[in-house]
Protein backbone atom coordinates (compact mmCIF):
# COMPACT_ATOMS: atom_id res chain seq x y z
CA UNK A 1 0.00 0.00 0.00
CA UNK A 2 2.66 2.40 0.67
CA UNK A 3 4.79 1.74 -2.60
CA UNK A 4 1.09 2.66 -4.32
CA UNK A 5 0.83 5.71 -2.87
CA UNK A 6 4.64 6.85 -3.46
CA UNK A 7 3.78 5.67 -7.23
CA UNK A 8 0.64 8.08 -7.25
CA UNK A 9 2.49 10.58 -5.47
CA UNK A 10 4.63 10.83 -8.07
CA UNK A 11 2.39 10.05 -11.42
CA UNK A 12 0.63 13.65 -10.11
CA UNK A 13 3.86 15.54 -9.28
CA UNK A 14 5.08 14.75 -12.96
CA UNK A 15 1.69 15.15 -14.65
CA UNK A 16 -0.02 18.34 -12.51
CA UNK A 17 3.68 19.74 -12.52
CA UNK A 18 3.48 20.30 -8.79
CA UNK A 19 6.57 20.63 -6.74
CA UNK A 20 8.06 17.55 -5.80
CA UNK A 21 8.59 18.26 -2.45
CA UNK A 22 5.64 19.20 -1.72
CA UNK A 23 3.22 15.95 -3.13
CA UNK A 24 6.30 13.82 -2.45
CA UNK A 25 6.75 14.64 1.13
CA UNK A 26 10.57 15.54 0.58
CA UNK A 27 12.62 17.65 2.53
CA UNK A 28 13.85 21.18 1.03
CA UNK A 29 17.22 22.27 2.30
CA UNK A 30 18.67 25.51 1.51
CA UNK A 31 22.33 26.03 1.99
CA UNK A 32 23.74 29.69 2.93
CA UNK A 33 27.85 29.45 2.25
CA UNK A 34 29.29 26.74 4.65
CA UNK A 35 27.36 28.59 7.69
CA UNK A 36 23.50 28.40 7.51
CA UNK A 37 21.34 25.49 6.61
CA UNK A 38 17.63 25.87 6.45
CA UNK A 39 15.40 22.43 6.27
CA UNK A 40 12.11 22.57 5.92
CA UNK A 41 9.50 19.37 5.62
CA UNK A 42 11.45 17.40 8.38
CA UNK A 43 9.85 14.73 10.74
CA UNK A 44 11.73 15.64 13.74
CA UNK A 45 14.80 16.38 15.34
CA UNK A 46 16.77 12.97 16.59
CA UNK A 47 20.34 13.84 17.96
CA UNK A 48 21.98 17.88 18.52
CA UNK A 49 24.90 18.65 19.75
CA UNK A 50 27.85 21.66 18.44
CA UNK A 51 28.69 18.98 16.35
CA UNK A 52 25.88 17.39 14.48
CA UNK A 53 22.28 17.78 13.55
CA UNK A 54 20.05 14.32 12.87
CA UNK A 55 16.83 14.83 11.70
CA UNK A 56 14.61 12.17 10.93
CA UNK A 57 12.78 12.27 7.25
CA UNK A 58 10.13 10.33 5.78
CA UNK A 59 12.50 8.10 4.33
CA UNK A 60 16.15 8.19 6.54
CA UNK A 61 17.37 10.74 8.29
CA UNK A 62 19.49 13.87 7.56
CA UNK A 63 22.93 14.38 8.83
CA UNK A 64 24.24 17.44 9.52
CA UNK A 65 28.27 17.54 10.67
CA UNK A 66 30.23 20.67 11.36
CA UNK A 67 31.37 22.98 14.40
CA UNK A 68 29.93 25.48 16.58
CA UNK A 69 26.20 24.82 15.94
CA UNK A 70 23.51 26.87 17.13
CA UNK A 71 19.70 26.19 16.78
CA UNK A 72 18.40 29.55 15.53
CA UNK A 73 14.61 29.24 15.29
CA UNK A 74 12.84 25.43 14.96
CA UNK A 75 9.21 25.05 14.16
CA UNK A 76 7.52 21.42 13.43
CA UNK A 77 8.71 20.89 10.30
CA UNK A 78 11.47 23.67 9.96
CA UNK A 79 14.89 24.13 11.39
CA UNK A 80 17.42 27.23 10.85
CA UNK A 81 20.89 26.06 12.02
CA UNK A 82 24.03 27.97 12.04
CA UNK A 83 27.85 27.18 12.50
CA UNK A 84 30.53 25.94 10.27
CA UNK A 85 28.64 23.15 7.78
CA UNK A 86 31.25 20.33 6.71
CA UNK A 87 29.05 17.68 5.62
CA UNK A 88 25.33 17.17 4.64
CA UNK A 89 24.55 12.92 4.50
CA UNK A 90 20.83 11.80 3.45
CA UNK A 91 20.74 8.17 5.34
CA UNK A 92 18.76 5.68 3.91
CA UNK A 93 16.62 3.78 5.93
CA UNK A 94 18.34 0.21 6.17
CA UNK A 95 21.51 1.27 5.61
Amino acid sequence: MKRLKKTIRQWMTEQMDLPADVMMDLPRVTLIGNFHIYIENHKGLIRFTQEELRLRLTEGELLVVGRDFVIKNILPEEILLEGVIVDIRFIKEGS
